[in-house]
């Protein structure tokens, strides 16, 4: 009785992983400009792929009896690195002046960046 518990618990985070993988390519495909690719791109992914990566760790340690540390490493590894990543790539694009999509309310960075200061500077 609790394997099949464990193998669905296993199978759930998998699934929701899956689902948050297929909502990021949704996402990068339909999305209209590269800041809200890039918030599709780290948020989602990194829930995805951690939500599999727990379902990896579970079934190693809960099926087959190997507690894997380096599992739990990269679960947090990428905690870390993923939306610090994707933030990064967005400033980077604002700065370069890569523009918003026509259907953007709000620019809240505008009042605290030159854009024209911040090209000159680049050349």
């Amino acid at each position: 009785m609790t394997e099949i518990l464990i193998n669905s618990l296993i199978i759930l985070f998998i699934a929701v992983g899956v689902f948050f993988i297929l909502v990021t390519a949704i996402g990068l495909i339909r999305l209209p400009d590269v800041y809200s690719r890039a918030h599709a791109a780290s948020k989602s992914a990194t829930l995805g792929v951690m939500s599999i990566l727990i379902g990896v760790f579970l079934h190693f340690w809960l099926i087959e009896g190997n507690f894997n540390p380096r599992i739990i490493l990269g679960i947090v590894f990428l905690f870390i690195t993923g939306p610090v990543g994707g933030h990064m790539m967005a400033k980077a694009a604002y700065f370069s002046g890569v523009p918003l999509a026509k259907e953007t309310v709000r620019d809240d960075m505008a009042p605290l960046v030159d854009r024209e200061a911040t090209k000159k500077e680049q050349l």
